[in-house]
């Protein structure tokens, strides 16, 4: 099993601290303010940044919640990226379970497609629900 552990404090060379992130990139508080230490930008709401991955999971504001029909396209676009990039392991913390406020039921069916890729490690809530 390819699991995320539950508190990341240090990464490998090459391994990628996946995050939610909110459309303007202001990562300022959760999982992406500690994804700033890995070279999460400040501005930048997507994509390989230092040794993180933003995914959008809440508006430009950072108040709301993008809908899971919005968020499904970044996360389509980081399976592509994990696919092109197998030199590098990619660390998915719970993307919108924490102050985006979505549940683990709602988000991990976005990442069936990464359960067989060899570089991909989820958390054990998403691996649990996608494993059933």
């Amino acid at each position: 099993m390819r699991i995320t552990p539950t508190n990341i404090t240090k990464l490998k060379e090459n391994q990628i601290f996946v995050f939610g992130s909110n459309l303007s990139g202001i990562h300022g508080s959760g999982a992406a303010k500690t994804a700033r230490k890995w070279g999460a930008l400040y501005g930048l709401e997507e994509g390989l940044q230092g040794n993180t991955y933003a995914i959008p999971t809440k508006d430009e504001y950072a108040k709301g919640t993008l809908s899971i029909e919005h968020i499904k396209p970044y996360i389509d676009t980081f399976i592509q990226f994990t696919k092109e990039n197998l030199d590098l392991i990619f660390l998915v913390t719970e993307i919108g379970c924490g102050l985006a406020g979505l549940t683990s039921n709602q988000v991990a069916p976005l990442f069936k497609d990464s359960i067989k890729l060899k570089n991909v490690y989820l958390p054990q809530k998403f691996y649990d629900i996608l494993t059933i």
